[in-house]
């Protein structure tokens, strides 16, 4: 990704989790994969996430959840993104989502197909990977293609 055509992410901690560690570490991968990097922190409501990306005209919020209640704090997402204009917008997710141990592809079907993130990803994931899943997902919405699928 060229300096010219950097993409502008919003990343965060989503709810009531204070779990920063994993924050900061996909915000460098992140920040040396390219990108101009807002990470909101840690406690960020759905709210503060939509209003970074109108801010900064962003082209993807990055939602972290560690502490199990991502469901819960995700619900509703894309469509506060819808009614605040930027219902387009890549919506990626990640972390332990749930809680439990539940089986990953049906956590992954819940979070992209019943409530609309563009991608979902287990806590495992190595930050390299999502900056280059992102990279791509970018790229191909800039070029006019699929965003994902």
């Amino acid at each position: 990704m060229s300096a010219a055509r950097k993409s502008t992410i919003v990343l965060g901690v989503i709810g009531s989790d204070v779990h920063v560690v994993g924050n900061h570490i996909l915000a460098h991968a992140l920040t040396e994969g390219g990108f101009d990097v807002v990470n909101l922190g840690i406690m960020v409501s759905q709210e503060e996430f939509i209003g970074a990306a109108i801010e900064t005209r962003a082209g993807a919020i990055l939602v972290g959840s560690l502490y199990g209640h991502g469901e819960i704090d995700c619900r509703g997402f894309r469509q506060k993104c819808e009614e605040s204009g930027i219902g387009d917008i890549l919506l990626y997710v990640g972390g332990n989502l749930v809680i439990g141990k539940q089986e990953w592809e049906p956590v992954r079907k819940r979070f992209e197909e019943e409530m609309g993130f563009n991608r979902a990803f287990p806590a495992a994931t190595r930050p390299a990977d999502v900056a280059a899943m992102l990279q791509e997902d970018l790229r191909q919405r800039q070029s006019g293609g699929a965003a994902y699928g």
